[in-house]
C-alpha cells in the first residue's frame, strides 16, 4: 500500500489535563484551545492554561485585528549565516490557524463544513466606498437560509435563501471588491463572493483566515449541489470509500473473526498507515475516545478504529485542495483527476488513462479502483509519493550536454579532503575520501609529505593534524572514484616529497590506479579542453609539471603550500615575526609525465593570462583574492572562466574548517570552488543543492551567457541580465508534517514554535529572502498558508532554499532545511523532504507547497504554471542597443531596433489567440532580421579595438565600447532565443487547444458520443498538420 504522508491533525485532547509524555521524553502536557465560530484568534489567558474551553465560554466577538489581511507586522529579518537577536518578544503576536488547533472536531469533510457553517463564524461584510461591516454569519438548521447579525434589517430580511444561490466565486472577483478602497489589503485566499437572487446581486465577504473561507466555500457549493440532501449524500460515498478498506485492514489484523483488536495492534495498524504519527499520540487518542463512550478495557472496536484514523490521518489543507478538483463530489473522477494533473501538476499529454493509471495505484479502496474513483485517501497517497516531489526526476539522472569543454562546467569540489575536523589540529582518516567520492564529489586534494620508513604521508604540513598514509588513500580512490560518476575525477596534489618518495607516490600511483591516470597530451591544435564525456572513467592529475624540453629525470619547480599560508597567519596571530617564503623544489619527472591537462600555474592578473595562459594549465585562487577580482574585474573573470579551468581555495583565515559561499565564485564562472565537507552549514548546503542536478554526476553545465565566446555578463549585476528573460518564482508555503524538536534544546521541554524562511541564492539581482509567521505550539501539523513571489533574473545559477526554525526567546534553534536548484524544481502542489543540520534526511518530516513560476507578463510555459496563481500583468520592456560611438556599428545596431520591438510585443500578447497566429506568420522574417544584424555585426569583432582608435576612443571610453559591443552582441542572442521559444510555446497552446477540442467533441465533424478514442484521434491529427498551418486550421474550428 502506498505509503500514508504525516496528518493534517490536531494534538490530542486531554480531558483531565494529564501530563502526556511524547515519545522522546516524559512530561509535556497538553492544553486544550477549542476554535468556535470560526475565530481563530486566542486571547492571553487561554494560552498555556491546561484547561478546556466550553463553548458557552466564548462570545461571537472577535478582536478588531487584521486577521485575513495581506498587511502583516513587521517581521524582522533574520540573516542566514547570523541570527537576529534584536527581536523583541513582545512584537510577537499569538495566532493560531483553526487546523494547527487542538480541536475536538476538525474539518476534513463537506459534513463537517455545513456543521461549522451552523455554528457560525465572523465575517467581514464588503461594502462599495470602503465600507466594510462585521457580522456573524451561520446556516439555519434546516439548511435552507443563510443568516447574519447583528443587522439594521428585521431578522427575515437580513437572509438569503440558499436555493437562490447561482454561484460561490472565490477571491476578489466582483465590482464590489475591486471598487474597494481596501482592495489591496484584502488576502485573495480570504475573499469570497455569494451571487444569489435574479438579478445576480454578491454578498462580498472576507474570513478571518483562508481555512474560514475555504469551510464556507466548500460548504455552500455542495449545498448548492444537493440541497437539503447534502449530508446523507457525502456520508454514503465518503464513509463508504473509507470504511470498506480500513475494515479489510481491521479484519486482517484480527484473529478468528473476531470484533475487536487490542488496542497495542490498533495502534501499530494506525502506525503502519502513517509511519510519521508518534506512538504515544496514536494511543492515546484511542484511550481518550474510549472514556468519552465510558468504556471499559483495552479493546478497540472497528468503528472506533476508523475514528481514530479519521481524526489522525485527515489533513484538512488536503481536503480543501481535493474539493476544489471534485466537481462537489467526495471523490475524484478521471475526469478530476485530469484536470488537476495537467493544470497544476504541470503534466503534459494527460489521458483518463494516465489518471486510471494514478488511480490504481494510490488508491486503497476496490471499490474506487474499480469505479474508477480516487478517493482523498488515495489523494493523499499520491500527494505524498515520489511523483509529487519538488525535484524533478529528470534531474535525477544525468540530462545535460556532457560533450561541452571541461572549462564550461562547475566540477563539485573538495578541500583538503584527508581532513574531518579543524583545519590545524584535526585528525586524518581516509573516511573523508569515502564520504566526498560518494558525495558525487570531482576532485579531491592530497597534500602529501615525506613518511617514515620511505612511505610518503598525507596531512597538512606546518600543522598539527594527523598523518595517513599516501598509499591508503590512492586505495581508497581507486576503489571509489567511479561509484557515484563515471566522469572524470581530479586529483589535487600538493607534492612535498623528496626525489625518493615521489618515486614511491609514482609506483603506488602507476600500480594500484593504472590506465585510469589519464596520459595523453593535450592536442596543440585544440584550443580548449576535452569534454567530461571524452574523460569518462579517467584520473586527472592536477599538480606542477616540469617543461616539455627537460629531458634530466627531475627538475626544478615553484612549490605551492598552502599550508604555509595559513600557517603563516598563525603565526601572525599570534605575535610572532615568522615568516616562510615561496622555496623551489625538485620534481620527478615520472610524476610531472602524470600531470597532462591540469598543469599548475601561478596567476599574475588577466591581461599576461589572456596572451599566454594554455588551456590545459589551471591556476588555484586563495578565497580573498578571488574575491577582490570577483569585486574588481567580475567582466575579466568570467571571460577568463569561459576557456580556463579555475579553482578556488578557503581562505588561511578558516582555520575552522568553515566555508566560503560558493556562490560569490560561481557567479564569476570559476568550476573549482574547493570546500570543507567536514562542515555542514548554509554553504555545504548550497554545494550539495547545487550538485543535486544532473544525476549528482558532479558536473553541471554553466550558464551559456557564461559559456559564449561573446557575450556580457558581470557577476555583480543588481539587475535584469541581457538576453535572459527573467521569471517569477510563485511560493506558498502550505503546511509542514512532523518537525522534531531541535537537537540539544530543552528549554520548552516538547514544544515547537516553528517558522519558515524562503531564500533565494544567486546574482546579487536575486538574492532575497522571506518568512512565514510562526505557529504556536505546534510542530506535528503547523499551518503556515502563506505565499511568496520572487524575481528571478538568471534563472541557471538560482537556487531556493527552504529553512525551517523554532521560534526561541533567545536565538532560533535550527529543524531542518531543504536546498534545490531554481531549474529543478517542479510545479504545483510538491512535499519537499527536509534534511538535518548534517544533511540526513529527517524521516517523515515535510513541508507541503506549491510552485509556480510565470515570466513577467504573467505567462509562462503551461506545465509550470499553475491555474491557482494569479498571472499579474507587469510594465513592458524593450530590449535596447547601447552606443558604442562606432558609427559604423552603431548603424548596423540601430537597424534592429524596430524587429525587436516588434518581437517584444509579439511575446507579450501571445495568450491572445489571434496575437498568436500573428506570432507565428511573423517568426521567420522577425527571427531572420534579429540574426542578419549579429552576422553583421561580429564581421567587426576581430578589428573592434583597431576601429576603435580610428574613431579616436581610448582608455575608458575604449573599453566601454568593446563592454557595450558584447552587451549588444548577448541582446541580440538572447532575443533570437527568446522570439524562438515563443514560437514553440504557441505551437505546444495550440496543439493543447486542439487536443481540448477533440477531447470535448469540439472540433469540425467530431464524431457524437464519448471520448474513446479521442486521445488517438488527437495524436494522428496534430501529427498529420503541419506547425505552421496548425495554427490557422485549429483557430479556425475553436471559431465555430
Amino acid at each position: 500500500m502506498a505509503e500514508f504522508g504525516e496528518d493534517g491533525c490536531l494534538p490530542p485532547l486531554n480531558l483531565e489535563d494529564t501530563a502526556v509524555p511524547s515519545d522522546e521524553a516524559a512530561g509535556k502536557t497538553h492544553c486544550e484551545v477549542s476554535v468556535l465560530n470560526g475565530d481563530c484568534g486566542i486571547s492571553e489567558n487561554m494560552v498555556g492554561s491546561g484547561s478546556i474551553v466550553a463553548p458557552g465560554n466564548q462570545t461571537g466577538e472577535s478582536a478588531n485585528t487584521s486577521v485575513g489581511l495581506d498587511g502583516k507586522s513587521e517581521i524582522p529579518r533574520r540573516s542566514s549565516i547570523i541570527k537576529d537577536g534584536s527581536r523583541q518578544r513582545k512584537e510577537r503576536k499569538k495566532t493560531v490557524s483553526f487546523s494547527s488547533m487542538p480541536t475536538e472536531k476538525k474539518i476534513s469533510s463537506a459534513s463537517d463544513c455545513i456543521n461549522a457553517m451552523v455554528d457560525g463564524s465572523e465575517l467581514k461584510k464588503v461594502r462599495p466606498n470602503s465600507r466594510i461591516y462585521h457580522r456573524y454569519f451561520l446556516l439555519d438548521a434546516d439548511m435552507q437560509s443563510l443568516r447574519w447579525e447583528p443587522s439594521k434589517k428585521e431578522s427575515e430580511k437580513a437572509k438569503i435563501d440558499v436555493k437562490s444561490i447561482k454561484e460561490v466565486r472565490t477571491g476578489k472577483n466582483t465590482d464590489t471588491f475591486r471598487t474597494n478602497g481596501t482592495y489591496d489589503q484584502i488576502s485573495e485566499d480570504c475573499a469570497f463572493s455569494i451571487i444569489f437572487g435574479e438579478n445576480y446581486e454578491s454578498l462580498d465577504l472576507v474570513a478571518n483566515t483562508a481555512d474560514v473561507a475555504n469551510i464556507w466555500v466548500t460548504g455552500l457549493r455542495y449545498l448548492i449541489s444537493y440541497g437539503k440532501h447534502t449530508l446523507n449524500m457525502i456520508e454514503s460515498v465518503q464513509n463508504y470509500m473509507r470504511s470498506s478498506w480500513l475494515g479489510e485492514l481491521f479484519d486482517e489484523a484480527g484473529s478468528n473473526n473476531s470484533k475487536h483488536i487490542n488496542i497495542c495492534a490498533a495502534v501499530q495498524l494506525v502506525k503502519k498507515l502513517n509511519p510519521g504519527l508518534k506512538h504515544l499520540k496514536i494511543e492515546l487518542k484511542f484511550k481518550e475516545l474510549q472514556k468519552a463512550k465510558d468504556k471499559a478495557g483495552s479493546d478497540v472496536t472497528k468503528d472506533e478504529f476508523i475514528e481514530v484514523f479519521h481524526d489522525l490521518c485527515t489533513r484538512p489543507e488536503i481536503y480543501f485542495l481535493f474539493v476544489q478538483f471534485s466537481s462537489n463530489k467526495e471523490f475524484l473522477d478521471t475526469k478530476d483527476l485530469m484536470i488537476f494533473l495537467e493544470a497544476e501538476q504541470g503534466m503534459a499529454q494527460v489521458s483518463e488513462d494516465t489518471s486510471l493509471e494514478v488511480i490504481q495505484k494510490y488508491e486503497p479502496s476496490k471499490e474506487g479502483q474499480l469505479k474508477g474513483w480516487l478517493s482523498l485517501d488515495g489523494f493523499t497517497n499520491y500527494l505524498m509519493s515520489s511523483e509529487c516531489h519538488l525535484f524533478d526526476p529528470e534531474q535525477k539522472t544525468v540530462c545535460q550536454d556532457m560533450k561541452q569543454p571541461l572549462s564550461h562546467y562547475y566540477i563539485n569540489a573538495s578541500h583538503n579532503t584527508y581532513l574531518i575536523e579543524d583545519q590545524f589540529r584535526g585528525p586524518s582518516d581516509v573516511t573523508g575520501y569515502i564520504r566526498a567520492l560518494k558525495m558525487g564529489c570531482r576532485s579531491v586534494e592530497l597534500d602529501v609529505w615525506d613518511g617514515p620508513d620511505n612511505e610518503p604521508v598525507i596531512y597538512t604540513g606546518h600543522t598539527m593534524t594527523s598523518q595517513i598514509v599516501f598509499r591508503s588513500v590512492v586505495d581508497v580512490i581507486n576503489k571509489y572514484a567511479f561509484v557515484a560518476s563515471e566522469f572524470p575525477l581530479l586529483l589535487c596534489l600538493e607534492n612535498h616529497c623528496s626525489l625518493k618518495q615521489q618515486r614511491v607516490m609514482f609506483q603506488h600511483l602507476k600500480k594500484i590506479i593504472g590506465d585510469k591516470i589519464h596520459i595523453d597530451p593535450p592536442k596543440p591544435e585544440d584550443c580548449y579542453l576535452p569534454s567530461p564525456s571524452e574523460l569518462k572513467g579517467k584520473i586527472l592529475l592536477k599538480g606542477k609539471k616540469l617543461s616539455t624540453n627537460c629531458t634530466a629525470s627531475e627538475g626544478e619547480v615553484a612549490d605551492e603550500d598552502e599550508g604555509a599560508e595559513m600557517s603563516q597567519r598563525i603565526s601572525i596571530e599570534a605575535a610572532e615575526q615568522q615568516t616562510i617564503a615561496p622555496k623551489n623544489f625538485q620534481l620527478s619527472k615520472d610524476l610531472s609525465d602524470l600531470v597532462t591537462l591540469c598543469k599548475s600555474v601561478e596567476f599574475k592578473d588577466f591581461p599576461t593570462s589572456f596572451q599566454n595562459q594554455k588551456q590545459w594549465e589551471l591556476c588555484s585562487f586563495n578565497e580573498v583574492f578571488a574575491s577582490r577580482c570577483a569585486s574588481d574585474l567580475p567582466g575579466d573573470f568570467v571571460n577568463y572562466n569561459k576557456k580556463y579551468l579555475a579553482r578556488v581555495y578557503p581562505s588561511p583565515m578558516r582555520i575552522d574548517s568553515s566555508n566560503m559561499n560558493p556562490q560569490d565564485f560561481w557567479k564569476c564562472g570559476c568550476q573549482i570552488v574547493a570546500m570543507n565537507y567536514q562542515t555542514p552549514g548554509l554553504m555545504m548546503d548550497l554545494n550539495i543543492g547545487w550538485f543535486r542536478q544532473n544525476g549528482n554526476c558532479g558536473y553541471v553545465l554553466r550558464p551559456a551567457i557564461m559559456r559564449e565566446h561573446v557575450s556580457y555578463f558581470s557577476a555583480n549585476t543588481k539587475d535584469s541580465v541581457p538576453g535572459v528573460s527573467p521569471q517569477l518564482l510563485h511560493i506558498k508555503i502550505i503546511s509542514g508534517q512532523n518537525f522534531p524538536k531541535p537537537k540539544g534544546s530543552g528549554a520548552k521541554g516538547d514544544v515547537v514554535d516553528p517558522y519558515v524562511y524562503v531564500e533565494i541564492h544567486g546574482i546579487p539581482a536575486d538574492c532575497a529572502e522571506q518568512r512565514t509567521k510562526t505557529v504556536n505550539q505546534n510542530g506535528d501539523n503547523p499551518l503556515f498558508d502563506e505565499s511568496f513571489e520572487f524575481q528571478i533574473n538568471l534563472p541557471e545559477l538560482a537556487m531556493v532554499r527552504f529553512v525551517v526554525l523554532d521560534d526561541e526567546y533567545i536565538g532560533d534553534e535550527f529543524i531542518g532545511q531543504y536546498t534545490i536548484p531554481f531549474e529543478c524544481l517542479q510545479p504545483g502542489f510538491r512535499h519537499v523532504p527536509l534534511q538535518s543540520l548534517t544533511g540526513e534526511v529527517l524521516q517523515h518530516t515535510l513541508l507541503f507547497v506549491h510552485v509556480a513560476i510565470t515570466n513577467r507578463r504573467g505567462g509562462g510555459k503551461p506545465h509550470k504554471r499553475g491555474l491557482s496563481v494569479r498571472k499579474g500583468k507587469k510594465s513592458r520592456e524593450y530590449a535596447s542597443m547601447r552606443v558604442l560611438l562606432i558609427k559604423a556599428l552603431d548603424d548596423v545596431f540601430k537597424t534592429v531596433l524596430l524587429p525587436l520591438r516588434e518581437a517584444t510585443d509579439l511575446r507579450e500578447n501571445m495568450q491572445v489567440i489571434q496575437t498568436s497566429k500573428t506570432l507565428l506568420e511573423s517568426f521567420e522574417g522577425l527571427y531572420e532580421r534579429i540574426l542578419q544584424t549579429q552576422k553583421a555585426a561580429m564581421e567587426f569583432h576581430e578589428n573592434l579595438h583597431d576601429l576603435a582608435v580610428k574613431e579616436g576612443l581610448k582608455g575608458r571610453k575604449l573599453h566601454k565600447s568593446v563592454e557595450s559591443f558584447t552587451w549588444n552582441i548577448t541582446v541580440l542572442k538572447g532575443q533570437a532565443d527568446l522570439l524562438k521559444h515563443a514560437q514553440s510555446e504557441v505551437q505546444e497552446n495550440l496543439r493543447q487547444i486542439h487536443y481540448s477540442a477533440l477531447t470535448c467533441n469540439l472540433s469540425k465533424g467530431a464524431p457524437a458520443g464519448g471520448s474513446s478514442g479521442s486521445e488517438s484521434r488527437g495524436r494522428r491529427s496534430m501529427d498529420a498538420i503541419a506547425e505552421k498551418a496548425t495554427a490557422e486550421e485549429e483557430l479556425t474550428d475553436e471559431d465555430n
